[in-house]
């Protein structure tokens, strides 16, 4: 429940901010389950932290959700698009892309029109890269262990970046 009260209290300001900026929301996808060393679904807490998403940003009027092709984290975006009434977007990462991936995603995020919501999802080694893409600034490295934190980037119209880093 706590997860839920702490995602819903930063999604009532980005009804505001996204009058005339684009907000992005990036997290790690939830915990795994054990089920597939190379593309496992989500463990039970997983799927609950995923649910719990889901109803955070019930309200934040996202236009669109994005994940890589991997099963945790096309699961653990899939709630918040369902509520949504929107189908995730599947943006594959594979060796051919790897090296522009975050920077090509970044592009689409910046090209979205203003007072867009999109939330997006990846690994623990995507999501530093990817918040650096899109805001510009340093993002601190994420562990293996790390599930609960989330990346909200608010990107005004003149192109500055204002970056909020929590946990739930």
């Amino acid at each position: 429940m706590r997860v839920f009260w702490m995602l819903f209290a930063l999604a009532l300001p980005m009804t505001t901010l996204a009058q005339s900026s684009t907000v992005v929301i990036v997290v790690r996808h939830a915990e795994k389950a054990a089920n597939d060393p190379r593309d496992p679904t989500l463990s039970e807490a997983g799927q609950a932290r995923a649910a719990a998403l889901a109803r955070a940003l019930e309200h934040a009027s996202l236009d669109a959700v994005y994940s890589t092709q991997y099963r945790r984290t096309r699961l653990t975006a899939e709630p918040a698009a369902k509520a949504a009434g929107l189908e995730v977007k599947v943006r594959p990462i594979d060796g051919n892309n790897a090296a522009t991936y975050a920077a090509d995603l970044a592009r689409d995020l910046r090209a979205l029109p203003a007072g867009s919501t999109a939330l997006v999802v990846g690994h623990s080694n995507t999501v530093p890269e990817l918040v650096q893409a899109i805001s510009g600034l340093a993002a601190e490295p994420m562990p293996e262990s790390e599930f609960d934190r989330y990346t909200v980037i608010t990107l005004d119209a003149d192109g500055k970046a204002r970056v909020s880093t929590s946990r739930y």
